[in-house]
């Protein structure tokens, strides 16, 4: 795959985890998140397994208990980050979560830094600033009138950033996206389920109710998009791919416009066109800068 054709398999999840925040608030009328998590990875696991089995057949190597585990964990993160975005969606608008979980850009770096301990670019620290301003004006101005929601949604955000890093070691090492991704939606799936038999009711009722919703989330959010995500970070730089990643945010704001009505203060506005300069500026300067260097050196 050309980088070209990988970047636009990035593309193509974004567009789609944008339209996936509309199906993700509106489930909710009928289901409860839990379930609605559950269900979700449950069927992007099915939407998986044939193309993990045909993948392990051409396998040149036997798998590893190591990669299994290392497949687990980017599970686990990505469960957390389900569980605080579908919660956070009870209280804040599609395109406050869809801005508000694109912060996971700029906290990429810092989380390098924290687990991998690579010193990060300089305009990470003015970028980080940027996207606070966003969230700032995005809340109207006033900290305050930000809801719980949102503030789950920037947790949603590091356990996001947590899930692309850990994609981005393992998927390339491996050689196994497709078992990567349905690894990751199994966890999901099991520990959505234990959680929710706990603490939800479920009725056929509910799952008819958010029927629709639970098959746009399970098969093409969770299990077109996520395979995409991991397949393109194979062949193209990390910095691109979380640009093109980002573009969730703009396709979460069109569709939640379009399709649920919303509206956004002027400030609003100016507060999401902030958080994603943010994002671009994290990613294309430290590309700009490394491509300056290369011209001077030769």
């Amino acid at each position: 795959m050309t980088r070209v054709q990988a970047n636009l398999f990035l593309l193509f999840s974004g567009a789609i985890w944008g339209a996936g925040f509309v199906a993700q608030s509106t489930a909710m009328q009928a289901i409860g998140p839990l379930w609605f998590i559950t269900l979700r990875f449950a069927i992007a696991t099915l939407v998986a397994l044939p193309l993990a089995v045909v993948e392990t057949r051409r396998a040149p190597q036997p798998l590893t208990g190591k990669t299994i585990r290392n497949f687990v964990f980017v599970g686990l993160a990505l469960f957390a980050g389900a569980v605080t975005q579908q919660y956070g969606l009870l209280t804040t608008s599609v395109t406050n979560s869809g801005f508000l979980t694109g912060l996971y850009v700029v906290f990429v770096p810092v989380l390098t830094v924290v687990f991998l301990r690579r010193k990060p670019h300089w305009i990470i620290w003015p970028g980080a600033l940027m996207a606070l301003l966003g969230i700032f004006l995005l809340s109207g101005g006033a900290l305050s009138s930000l809801t719980g929601g949102d503030y789950l949604t920037v947790v949603c955000a590091l356990f996001w950033a947590l899930q692309l890093m850990l994609v981005g070691i393992f998927a390339p090492s491996s050689g196994r996206p497709m078992l990567l991704s349905m690894t990751q939606f199994a966890v999901c799936a099991v520990l959505g389920c234990l959680v929710a038999s706990a603490l939800e009711p479920l009725s056929m009722a509910a799952v008819k109710g958010a029927l629709p919703e639970i098959l746009y989330a399970g098969i093409f959010s969770s299990g077109v998009a996520f395979i995409c995500q991991v397949v393109g970070q194979r062949y193209t730089r990390a910095p691109q791919a979380a640009i093109f990643l980002s573009s969730e945010a703009l396709f979460a704001a069109l569709f939640g416009v379009l399709l649920l009505g919303e509206i956004i203060t002027p400030i609003g506005y100016i507060g999401c066109a902030i958080i994603f300069a943010a994002m671009l500026v994290v990613e294309i300067v430290p590309e700009i800068t490394k491509g300056a260097r290369k011209e001077a050196a030769a």
